[in-house]
């Protein structure tokens, strides 16, 4: 588990509107085949690497997501407690004093964060994956635990804390109207609520060091967004800058500085990726902080006293740092010396002491270190899953990746062990592949440690994931290059993509499944629907398979995003819109699935309705093709629950084992302890109707 980098990215991340709006529209396997005769050299290989179980990679981490108090004194994380992720804390200089503040019996808790003024925990949580997330705290002296936004069917936003109010937060509520978002302050010691600002029509706001709201967006007819500055809670007339569709998901504002003389933004108007811009408020002069021709800027460190930025990073193919603040970039320096891996700086005490950095190596486990700036110590945490130790798992390969058209598609791809002796990243014979597709579809894959490659490529897989045309962080025009194009060139890129692994000897054509979640989903039945033999079988979770249905089901905190949707997907509301939906559905062409498929679905999913699943293996049903279908009750979009995740995971081990020949650890009573249902198909995949 690798946390998002300091308060910028923090602010994007949780605080800034267009991001929240951006996390909005992401949405972010039976007959076995002959074995060829080029896999059996590797296979042999493989048999002496150690079969990794699975619950080493799914169940629960050690420890995860430390965050120190903004004063220095206590350290807060993420730990087991009977078996379910809960909130740990200790004094920093006496960790082993640790205690729970919370108790959850049954959901994870999967994100905490501080008050301003040390005093409090805080953390979001949903019910059954429903995603109406609720805000709590915890009071550290008293250990007392309260429900900060006591309400149903509310989904709370954090706008805005600040160093120099301590006693308050902004956060968003849509508990009047479910489409938007009302401004309340927070008083975190008294937990009243107090209006400040209604949200109807608007996609966000935006606040400052005092607190006050100083910047609304609100989305126009060409799928952008107009800024409209705010003066006591007023909000003006005209809009002071505004965005077309084509900048929509790579314009944002980012942060105000401290003293509110600067506006940080990541913005693309004008050039093709995004630059992270500071403009000047009286004067409105912008000036370039840092960019490149590659990608986007990516995330940034500013001073936790100040808010301005000392250092930026922008991943292409992996994440390269620059620091703008000399001494930021000496300690940077420091680090990468001693700390062999990717490095995330995830929390910065307020006098800027104690840093908490998380370092991914791929190939270990992360782990997370105690940096003291003043006295130059660095001390290990924690690792996240240390019983991940000493196992085989394997690098990743960053490639680029060309597809029909000449776009670059940056891509990943992590190999079985013992199938690469010479470590080029190609195999010396060609083995069975898993192309992993990822979810948003506005979202990207990234270089790091990736449970899900150690898993299969422990399993016999190479695994092979592609940033495909629409995925984020690549610029405007590869975003762009999407539009109205799922189910075609966003589909091609996954074929060129495949055709160059068989090019490459890295697989054989007939030895290649798909699997992805939310929009790998769609992805996954795209390929088995779309191109019925371009694949050996399909793993679908959470995946839409009506388009038409799934734009009439989205949630309606989503409603300021729908003019987006209805220009990148397709318009339902004209003829030809709904005609171009229902063209890219892979409902309509389930009587051309001739390959296994695998099904997994949260029965409380808010963004692909379990209708999504239960229509296309009706109309499976209905021609008689076989299909297994998984349904988890208490699950919404993905499976949080690790023992649900685990279970899922153990039936689609076994059965892509039928499908490509790969190791499988069997399911055992995996099952048993989830609370997976098989509505369809359990004797489809080997080794399931044993386990239910």
């Amino acid at each position: 588990m690798i946390d998002s980098c300091h308060r910028l990215q923090q602010i994007q991340a949780l605080k800034s509107p267009m991001k929240t709006l951006a996390y909005r529209l992401l949405f972010l396997v039976i007959s076995g085949l002959t074995a060829l005769s080029g896999f059996t050299a590797t296979a042999h290989a493989q048999e002496a690497a150690r079969l990794i179980e699975r619950a080493k990679l799914f169940g629960n981490p050690s420890k995860a997501g430390a965050r120190l108090s903004p004063d220095g004194k206590h350290l807060a994380w993420l730990a087991p407690r009977d078996g379910v992720l809960n909130i740990w804390v200790a004094p920093v200089n006496q960790l082993e004093a640790a205690k729970a503040l919370t108790g959850s019996k049954d959901r994870p808790i999967r994100q905490l964060f501080w008050s301003p003024d040390s005093t409090m925990v805080m953390y979001i949580q949903d019910k059954a994956g429903d995603e109406n997330y609720l805000l709590y705290g915890i009071t550290l002296a008293s250990g007392l635990e309260r429900t900060l936004t006591p309400f149903e069917k509310t989904r709370v936003q954090l706008v805005a804390d600040s160093p120099l109010i301590k006693d308050r937060i902004l956060i968003g509520l849509n508990n009047r109207d479910p489409r938007w978002h009302d401004i309340h302050s927070l008083d975190l010691k008294t937990g009243k609520l107090t209006e400040v600002l209604r949200g109807d029509g608007f996609a966000g706001f935006l606040a400052d060091a005092n607190l006050s709201l100083r910047m609304a967006l609100r989305p126009n007819a060409a799928g952008g967004y107009d800024f409209f500055r705010i003066n006591n809670n007023q909000i003006e007339k005209k809009a002071s800058s505004t965005t077309s569709l084509e900048d929509s998901l790579t314009t944002q504002p980012a942060g105000f500085t401290t003293d509110g003389k600067t506006l940080y933004w990541i913005d693309s108007r004008g050039r093709n990726t995004a630059a992270l811009i500071a403009e000047d408020v009286t004067t409105g002069l912008k000036r370039v902080v840092g960019e490149s021709a590659k990608a986007d800027i990516s995330s940034a460190l500013s001073n936790p006293k100040t808010g301005e930025v000392e250092a930026y990073a922008v991943t292409y193919l992996q994440t390269e740092w620059t620091a703008i603040d000399k001494t930021i970039g000496a300690e940077l320096t420091w680090l990468k010396e001693r700390l062999k891996g990717d490095l995330f700086i995830t929390s910065r005490t307020e006098d800027d002491q104690l840093w908490t950095v998380a370092v991914d190596a791929v190939i270990t486990p992360p782990a997370v270190y105690l940096f003291d700036r003043q006295g130059r110590s660095l001390k290990q945490l924690y690792v996240s899953r240390p019983e991940l130790v000493g196992e085989p798992l394997q690098a990743m390969h960053s490639l680029e990746i060309r597809a029909r058209d000449g776009l670059i598609l940056t891509s990943y791809l992590t190999l079985p062990p013992g199938s690469d002796p010479d470590g080029d990243g190609r195999p010396s014979n060609p083995v069975p592949m898993v192309l992993l597709v990822h979810g948003g579809p506005w979202a990207r894959d990234s270089y790091g440690f990736n449970p899900y490659h150690h898993w299969l490529a422990n399993r016999g897989y190479a695994v092979l994931s592609v940033n495909f045309r629409g995925s984020t962080g690549f610029g405007k025009a590869f975003v762009e290059a999407a539009n109205l194009e799922w189910g075609r060139k966003m589909h091609d890129d996954l074929l060129d993509a495949v055709q160059w692994a068989v090019t490459n000897r890295i697989t054989t054509k007939e030895k290649v499944a798909i699997m992805g979640g939310s929009y790998g989903g769609y992805a996954a039945l795209v390929g088995l629907t779309f191109t019925p033999t371009s694949f050996a079988c399909g793993v679908d979770i959470v995946g839409p398979s009506n388009l038409e249905t799934l734009l009439k089901t989205i949630p309606p905190y989503w409603t300021a995003g729908i003019e987006q949707f209805h220009q990148r997907m397709g318009n339902p509301n004209t003829p030809e819109g709904l005609a171009l939906l229902k063209e890219r559905s892979p409902l309509y062409k389930a009587s051309q699935i001739v390959r296994p498929l695998l099904i997994g679905q949260g029965a409380n999913d808010p963004r692909v309705n379990q209708a999504e699943s239960d229509q296309i293996v009706q109309a499976m049903q209905s021609k008689g093709i076989p299909v297994t279908y998984v349904l988890f009750p208490d699950e919404g979009h993905g499976f949080a629950k690790p023992e649900n995740n685990i279970a899922f995971n153990a039936m689609t081990e076994s059965f892509l084992s039928s499908c490509l020949g790969g190791r499988l650890e069997p399911i055992g009573d995996t099952v048993k302890r989830s609370s997976a249902k098989i509505p369809v198909g359990a004797q489809h995949t080997p080794g399931l109707g044993a386990a239910l």
